[in-house]
């Protein structure tokens, strides 16, 4: 018999399933476009919602999938849409605003896409003539300033972020949009991630490429925790640094991140088999294809964990190995006994960010399984990586003797220690179809050990559950057959679920003046897509992960990315209620 051929190989790969799930419901009004609502509407409260509860919840997301006749491929690619859920006294009333981005006001302009998006090519302008149109196909791509990934801040600012090197100042009370703020102002970078980390102190980290002649080049970004002029509204980046710069392993193919780990001494880069092809990039319009084209798996890649000194700089020399695996967000990383503890979500598998085009999103029946089994799922996954390896460190043997841990780490070379995971989750959690979205009690325990996790349960193409995890309980279980040892992880975790209600990204607001990890409570927006005008804020009790109370919102809003909440309490305000 003669060997496979690539042909074969790709259609294999393409037709593997990882589940045998049927009957999923139809969610295609999670992707439909909706009209903003910028002015405040009241909500309709059932149950409790704390009143100890002050400030803004805010979601980002996309809202509009269509502009004239023109339609978005890419899920990713929808017109930014911000939300404010205003919370104050047990009532809660919702508002939102299209960003006023540049793209979304030329879209607007022109009733068709000018701006091309993750997977959506804009087409040339009808009103050209042949040769004209012609000439705009070789046209370099222009980064999109459509910020509908999250909310961030940086010196007490809060600003809309996607991962090209544009962001939007825009204020959390009114939701307008304040001011567009680009990053290769500052510093030499193309773009920056949506998912900075920051300091107890202020000081924010971020990561962004920048390209040469010499290839592709990944930047530690940090930014100070404060303006250098306090009494200056308009200061936004000024100060920012490029901490470090770490070489893309293929010049021309650097890897794809969504995000990036940190503990209280070093950000750690996860260089993934997630890989861009930037000659398809940059020939994409030409070609008529999206940046989505570009990006591909390549599960014959190992993935690298690079380790930068926060203080210094510098980057150290010893690599961590993983075999392939994939990851958009990292739960927490913190060091302990001369080890760096990463945990993160992750898959063996990384094709699932050019499955999520909108026309899958709104399938139904045996189509809309077919999407979802050939997934991969996510799963929470605990790296431990030794700190004190240098020449005198023995290679091949366990370097990990944390007792609670069934990580690996062992040195295979002078600069190269090859790793393996521990699952951070039993067999149960397949049930909930893995974990998405991790969020932690950030402002007490990010950068430290800790107990507590939240995420979304994804047995749809979107979170479908929310579910506590507590570490604590966290064990390790041997059981003997036929004379192999086998070891489980046991977890006790907690779960919300109702049929046909979509939850999104669990955000913690803690109870003013907590003393434990958990106390406080989980904020979510479920959507309900078969269900007209009856979007919700869910508040539960993060202790119990009993339902607290909804807010109904009588509008229909589409299913978002990722959200913060900004709390008014002041200072003064919470001295008094602790007396």
């Amino acid at each position: 018999m003669s060997p496979p051929s690539n042909r074969d190989l790709k259609k294999k790969n393409k037709d593997h399933h990882y589940t045998d799930v049927h009957g999923l419901p139809c969610i295609e009004k999670i992707v439909a476009s909706v009209d903003e609502t910028p002015e405040a509407i009241s909500t309709k409260i059932s149950g409790t919602i704390p009143e100890w509860i002050s400030g803004n919840f805010l979601r980002n997301g996309p809202g509009k999938f269509e502009i004239g006749n023109n339609k978005f491929n890419h899920w990713f690619d929808g017109m930014a849409l911000l939300h404010q859920f205003k919370i104050a006294g047990g009532h809660v009333t919702y508002k939102s605003r299209f960003l006023g981005s540049d793209c979304y006001m030329a879209n607007s302009e022109n009733s068709r896409i000018v701006v091309s998006e993750f997977g959506t090519v804009a087409m040339p302008d009808p009103c050209k003539n042949f040769f004209q149109r012609f000439l705009s196909r070789f046209e370099l791509p222009k980064a999109s300033d459509n910020d509908n990934v999250s909310f961030v801040t940086y010196k007490g600012d809060y600003y809309v972020s996607t991962e090209t090197n544009f962001m939007h100042k825009v204020d959390p009370e009114t939701l307008e949009t304040k001011e567009k703020v680009d990053w290769s102002k500052f510093i030499a970078v193309n773009g920056a991630t949506a998912h900075p980390h920051t300091d107890p102190d202020g000081t924010t980290y971020n990561m962004g490429n920048s390209y040469s002649a010499k290839g592709a080049i990944y930047n530690i970004i940090r930014v100070p925790p404060t303006k250098t002029t306090p009494e200056n509204p308009e200061e936004t980046l000024e100060g920012a640094t490029v901490v470090c710069s770490i070489p893309s392993v293929d010049k021309a193919r650097p890897s794809y991140y969504h995000s990036f780990a940190m503990s209280e001494n070093y950000v750690v880069f996860i260089e993934q088999p997630i890989k861009m092809d930037l000659l398809k990039i940059v020939t994409g319009k030409l070609r008529g294809k999206g940046i989505s084209d570009g990006v591909y798996w390549d599960p014959k890649l190992e993935t690298i964990f690079h380790l930068i000194n926060k203080q210094t700089g510098k980057l150290y020399s010893v690599k961590y190995h993983a075999k392939a695996l994939s990851t958009f967000h990292q739960i927490n990383a913190w060091e302990e006994d001369g080890f760096l503890v990463m945990d993160l979500c992750a898959a063996d598998d990384g094709k699932a960010i050019n499955n999520y085009m909108v026309q899958n999103m709104r399938k139904s029946g045996e189509a809309l399984d077919e999407v979802y089994n050939t997934m991969c799922r996510v799963f929470p996954r605990r790296f431990v990586l030794p700190l004190n390896v240098d020449m005198e460190t023995p290679c091949g043997q366990n370097l990990n003797t944390r007792p609670d841990s069934a990580a690996t780490a062992t040195k295979t070379a002078k600069d190269k220690v090859f790793c393996t995971h521990e699952d951070l989750h039993d067999e149960e959690l397949h049930k909930y179809g893995g974990l998405e979205f991790p969020q932690i009690n950030y402002a007490k325990y990010n950068t430290k050990r800790y107990r507590y996790f939240y995420g979304c349960g994804f047995r749809h193409l979107v979170g479908d559950t929310l579910i506590k995890m507590d570490l604590q309980g966290k064990r390790m279980k041997n059981i003997c057959i036929r004379r192999s040892m086998l070891t489980f992880t046991l977890l006790r975790f907690k779960v919300w679920e109702h049929p046909g209600l979509y939850p999104s990204e669990p955000v913690f607001v803690p109870l003013p003046g907590a003393t434990e990890e958990d106390e406080g409570v989980i904020m979510s927006v479920v959507i309900t897509p078969n269900k007209d005008k009856s979007t919700f804020l869910l508040v539960l009790d993060a202790k119990t992960f009993k339902e607290l109370g909804r807010a109904e919102v009588p509008v229909n809003i589409p299913y978002g990315f990722h959200g913060t909440f900004n709390s008014t309490m002041t200072h003064r305000r919470l001295l008094s209620e602790k007396n």
